[in-house]
């Protein structure tokens, strides 16, 4: 039986994530070398409080660019508020450069991308692409990779990626809620919302994840519930299920 499968992109298809660490550690070099003479600023705490303000940022704009390098400022800002270290602007111009440079790398594919995505279009199975993010940014990551060809244009990029974001998109295009399925790592916006709207469910685990993507699940799952590790785990998983129904 051919289902309907979305797939989130960033550290699902693509590494995204890593990117960012990398980042933020150069922050905080930057960081501790500014307030070098203030030892109660560790990187923990550096890190901690950049944490703290991305995510506030998160909720309120969504996926948007600028709030990551924002975040960056913020918390220099919040630091040099704390300590009466004057504020430079070129500081506050380099940590926004440094901020924004992490949407500038090229973009990876996870390990078995490719194949896994042959081997379910083999299948019959219908594949659609759904990630929260900036138009632009996003569409850069699938135009580099070409995806497009495993997609066509059933291709949705939301600034909030949400419950609300899901059921949108199920609801619009009149899905079989049965035989649909969403796939990411994320538990608070793709695994969480597709419980919430009675749809299939894969988590891809990854060995490091960001804090704002780990929520608690207290929705019971209506269909399937899997958590893999492997990109090549999918299409068996889910023709298992499916001769298991049938």
């Amino acid at each position: 039986m051919k289902q309907t499968i979305l797939f989130d992109l960033d550290d699902t298809l693509v590494y995204c994530n890593k990117y960012f660490y990398l980042v933020i550690e150069q922050f905080s070099d930057s960081m501790l070398t500014w307030f070098a003479g203030y030892p109660e600023i560790t990187a923990d705490i550096i890190k901690n409080k950049q944490t703290e303000i991305d995510i506030a940022g998160v909720h309120v704009l969504g996926f948007k660019s600028d709030h990551f390098p924002q975040s960056f400022i913020d918390t220099y800002v919040y630091f040099s508020d704390m300590t009466g270290r004057r504020r430079s602007p070129v500081e506050e111009d380099f940590l926004w450069k440094l901020g924004r440079s992490v949407y500038e790398h090229q973009v990876e594919p996870y390990p078995f991308m490719e194949s896994t995505l042959n081997d379910l279009a083999e299948y019959g199975h219908q594949l659609h692409l759904y990630t929260g993010g900036e138009l632009l940014i996003q569409r850069r990551k699938i135009d580099q990779l070409n995806l497009e060809r495993y997609f066509g244009s059933r291709i949705y990029i939301r600034r909030h990626k949400n419950n609300e974001a899901l059921e949108s998109i199920l609801h619009e295009g009149d899905f079989d809620r049965a035989s649909t399925w969403m796939i990411g790592n994320s538990i608070r916006t793709d695994v969480v919302p597709a419980l919430t709207a009675g749809i299939n469910a894969i988590h891809m685990k990854v060995d490091t994840e960001w804090v704002y993507n780990n929520v608690e699940i207290a929705v019971q799952p209506q269909g399937a519930f899997f958590t893999l590790h492997q990109l090549p785990d999918v299409p068996p998983a889910i023709q298992r299920y499916v001769q298991d129904r049938h």
